[in-house]
Order: structure tokens, then C-alpha cells, then sequence
């Protein structure tokens, strides 16, 4: 999810560790249909699986029905511009974009206004929680349609610090294009190998369904020099510094999460016809553990 970023230096903050829940699935032994868009081809689960060790952080999202998420663990971006990639979204702090619904879930809409314009919301977790390594995962049901671009991501800490992206480094956990509906997409983006070069593959519902039909868990397992993608306990991609050839590794830092529905932009394309309004990405959790 390459964009322009408005933001302010800052310093990192610890997270405080959470209270303990049941573990998610372990990885299972076959992953379900992938490609690799770089030629490569990603390993079965049986090489790529991640030990998970004790959960270390958790938002459930918990609480009154129109409430905004919880500031302690939550940045909300804002603005209009394109964000870098000719996005027709404005993000706003208000609550008719981003509002808990009282059923434990964070809802991220993104409305056609009254006027042809279009906004949505963009949260991080820049200086409150700045995992390194383990697994961050999300169960999020994603919105449909084309022109729509829900995305669940994370960001080199060191951007806010003056290294400039791609430098900084960018893990997309999961990215979907409306035009793609039984597909998601994991990749990295770092110097030499970001925007289009970057590095990744996808993965296509077992069933050929649309993954906007229910909720789905998507999780990176990181640990040094090594990334491993999953979306339902099913291992489809590991990238690690042999994949970045002569060009830097610049995984091995702490980096913040990010939840956001852009509409429109160069991958995606725009809204026409078929696409209707309002589109909601349903987050139930966020969680992070350490390295197991």
C-alpha cells in the first residue's frame, strides 16, 4: 500500500504486554492456490512455518457502539492528495469513517459524499506499538467492489526518523484490488525492489469465493531475515534476504501497523457503475506475539 505520508517525527513506545487468549491456529501443512508475481515460487508450510510465541498485544475493539477507537493504540490519518498513488479518498477522524460497533469490531466505511467525493479512514499504531519480531495478525472481513482497496499493512518505524520510504521498508500483511475479489496480496517494498518491483505473490480463496463474503485472518511471522505470509492458518509465501538479491534487507526494526480502505488509484483503478457506497472493512482483532 504505497502513500504519501503526513506525519511528525516521534519516538517509539513499548506496547504493554496484553492479557493472554487462545493462540491462533497453528499453521497448517498445505497451502492453498499462490503465485508469485517475481517468477518466484513460494515454499510449502511445512518450511515456512513460524513458531508463535506468547501473545504479547491485542486491540478487540470492545466497546459502545459508535465509540472512537482507542486512542492509546490508535493514530488516525488524515487528508486528501492522492496519498502517492492518484487515490480519490479524503481520510477523516470522524466517526461516520471509523467507529467501533459494539459486537467487538472496528468498522473503517468509506462514503461517497454529497458533492462526487469520497472519504475514508487510515489508522496507525506509529509510536504505540512498533512490533520487530513474531507474528501480527488481524481478522478482518474486507469491503467489495471496484475501485476499492482495503489493506492491512506496516511501516519501517525509522520513516517518522528522516529515512525515506521505500528506505524505511514496507510489509503489506494483506492487500486486495475490488477487481480481484477470490484474491489477496502480501509483499515487501524496500530500496530497489518497491512500487511495482515489489516483491510478493498472491492468494487465491480455496474455494474461488470472494473474500468479502466473511472474515478471514491474515498474519506475517517475522523473524530475522525472514518473513513468512499466511491468511487462515494457510502458510503461501516466505521471503527472506536471499530474495532481495544485491539490494538491502531492511526488515530486521521495529515497524507499525496500519488499517485503511483507499478508493481508487493507480492498482485498484476507480469506482464506475457497479460500485456502490458505503464500503466497510470489519476489523474484529489485532493481535501481536512474540517470536515463538
Amino acid at each position: 500500500m504505497r502513500s504519501t505520508r503526513f506525519r511528525t517525527t516521534r519516538t517509539t513506545v513499548t506496547a504493554a504486554a496484553a492479557a493472554a487468549l487462545v493462540l491462533s491456529a497453528s499453521l497448517v501443512a498445505s497451502a492453498a492456490t499462490q503465485h508469485a508475481p517475481d517468477g518466484g515460487s513460494a515454499p510449502s508450510a511445512s518450511e515456512a512455518s513460524a513458531a508463535v510465541g506468547a501473545l504479547t498485544w491485542s486491540d478487540e475493539f470492545d466497546g459502545a457502539a459508535g465509540s472512537a477507537p482507542n486512542p492509546a493504540n490508535w493514530n488516525q490519518e488524515t487528508g486528501a492528495g492522492g496519498w502517492g498513488n492518484n487515490e480519490l479518498q479524503n481520510y477523516t477522524s470522524s466517526r461516520d469513517n471509523s467507529a467501533l460497533d459494539g459486537n467487538g469490531n472496528l468498522v473503517i466505511t468509506a462514503r461517497q459524499d454529497g458533492n462526487g467525493g469520497y472519504t475514508s479512514a487510515r489508522l496507525t499504531t506509529a509510536g504505540k506499538v512498533e512490533p520487530t519480531y513474531g507474528r501480527v495478525e488481524a481478522r478482518i472481513k474486507i469491503p467489495r467492489g471496484q475501485g476499492i482497496w482495503p489493506a492491512f499493512w506496516m511501516l519501517g518505524g525509522q520513516i517518522d526518523s528522516g529515512v525515506p520510504w521505500p528506505n524505511s521498508g514496507e510489509i503489506d500483511i494483506m492487500e486486495n484490488v475490488g477487481f480481484e475479489p477470490h484474491m489477496v496480496h502480501g509483499t515487501i517494498h524496500g530500496p530497489g525492489y518497491s512500487g511495482g518491483s515489489g516483491i510478493g505473490a498472491a492468494y487465491t480463496h480455496p474455494q474461488g469465493w470472494s473474500f468479502a463474503d466473511d472474515f478471514h485472518t491474515f498474519a506475517v511471522d517475522r523473524e530475522p531475515g525472514r518473513i513468512t505470509w499466511s491468511v487462515d492458518g494457510n502458510v503461501y509465501q516466505t521471503r527472506s534476504t536471499a530474495d532481495v538479491g544485491g539490494n538491502q534487507w531492511v526488515f530486521d526494526q521495529p515497524f507499525f501497523m496500519l488499517l485503511n480502505v483507499a478508493v481508487g488509484g493507480n492498482w485498484p483503478g476507480y469506482p464506475d457503475g457497479t460500485t456502490q457506497f458505503p464500503q466497510q472493512m470489519v476489523v474484529d482483532y489485532v493481535r501481536v506475539y512474540d517470536q515463538g
